[in-house]
């Protein structure tokens, strides 16, 4: 039997959960950036995640490449096929976020499906990730009423774990949700799949306005954002946004032209962010 919200254990502060509670504090909107793992290959994602970070990334999240997602649309699905292909596994992973932190205070967040973990051992994926720097997970298949076992292991390698919501999730379930994330809340923007574009906008704000007037932790938005445009217009209600499968569709233009080079690949993906975040492009 699940355990009862109100009986989780209270997690020592993250890396992430305190940079999300210091920009609240601040009064500024948080960025999180999602890739795959392995994408565009994998000795170019850690350049595409350094670029991230530089652009002004407040987080990252880290894909681990799944055959079967249930929530990706297309870019998203192609780039898990594209890392698989060139040998992708945990194991690089690991190996991928080791390397991100020995560069970088970043949060990071590995972000992926319930059953490369448990097939991995919960509690010795979750002593991995906390050993290669990891600060979260985030696995949208994995309920919170089926989340006990994994909960307990990231609490005692003191990984945050984030739960999600979408515009169909009663208030209840929102409540439960709140109670039980550690990280922060993520709010999907539509009942659809990563990439597919905004909802109707009036629709998606009376949906954003409800979880913001019942979610304690911080509340992030993300599916379908791709400018800054898009950002600005679903964080009136939130301390910030994700995006995933803009950032995938621009790695996959800056590696695949052979044209250019890989410091200009890089730059192209740092200025990317600089302007997704609304951030003055010769700024420091």
């Amino acid at each position: 039997m699940s355990r009862s919200p109100l009986s989780t254990s209270p997690l020592s502060s993250t890396r992430l959960r305190a940079h999300l509670d210091d920009l609240r504090v601040r009064g500024e909107t948080a960025m999180g950036l999602f890739l795959t793992a392995g994408f565009p290959s994998p000795a170019a994602t850690l350049d595409v995640l350094e670029a991230a970070d530089r652009g002004g990334a407040d987080f990252i999240e880290l894909g681990m490449p799944f055959s079967d997602p249930v929530a990706e649309g297309l870019p998203i699905q192609e780039a898990s096929e594209r890392a698989l292909r060139q040998g992708a596994t945990m194991a690089g992973t690991f190996e991928t976020a080791a390397a991100f932190r020995r560069g970088s205070d970043t949060p990071l967040v590995l972000m992926g499906y319930a059953n490369p973990v448990f097939r991995y051992g919960v509690s010795d994926f979750c002593a991995d990730a906390a050993s290669s720097g990891v600060d979260g997970l985030i696995l949208p298949d994995l309920p919170p009423e089926e989340a006990d076992d994994l909960e307990d292991a990231a609490a005692a390698h003191n990984l945050s774990v984030t739960h999600l919501i979408a515009p169909n999730t009663s208030d209840d379930r929102v409540r439960l949700v709140d109670a039980r994330s550690t990280g922060f809340v993520y709010a999907v923007s539509v009942t659809g799949l990563t990439g597919s574009g905004l909802g109707a906008q009036d629709a998606t704000d009376a949906y954003l306005e409800r979880a913001r007037a019942i979610v304690n932790q911080p509340l992030l938005v993300g599916f379908g954002i791709s400018t800054n445009a898009d950002a600005q217009r679903l964080t009136t209600h939130t301390d910030g946004f994700i995006v995933g499968s803009a950032l995938i569709r621009q790695a996959e233009r800056l590696w695949d032209d052979p044209d250019l080079t890989d410091s200009e690949r890089r730059q192209g993906i740092e200025d990317w962010a600089r302007a997704l975040k609304g951030k003055d492009l010769d700024a420091p």
